[in-house]
């Protein structure tokens, strides 16, 4: 009978355990990292966008002789023919503000800022 086991290998519980428990403390210190680099990413993609209407903005008020303060409509700036082809979409899932010319575009989610 020993002849049939000697040849026989296999991770034993305690080795499996160990395994386990280096995967639980490596995905232990990944997460909030990853979780935090999501966050940054959200933030980042919305001041693009928040960067793309105040670029369109300008080009209106230059085009049309707009002076500041002047606010533009989302139909002036946003559609197919316009300055932006498609609506901007917040990835946090906040609604950007258009505001006047001068006045920076906002995001109503709080670190979202230009």
């Amino acid at each position: 009978m020993s002849r049939f086991l000697a040849g026989r290998r296999a991770f034993t519980l305690v080795e499996m355990m160990i395994v386990v428990a280096i995967f639980g403390i490596l995905l232990g210190l990944a997460l909030p990292n990853l979780m935090k680099a999501r966050v940054r990413a959200r933030q980042q993609l919305c001041i693009e966008n928040l960067s793309q209407i105040e670029s369109a903005k300008q080009i209106w008020g230059v085009e049309k002789g707009k002076k500041d303060g002047d606010v533009p409509t989302e139909a002036e700036l946003i559609g197919a023919n316009n300055y932006i082809k498609k609506q901007p979409i917040c990835p946090a899932g906040g609604s950007y503000s258009l505001n006047g010319i001068g006045i920076t575009a906002g995001c109503t989610t709080d670190g979202h800022v230009l």
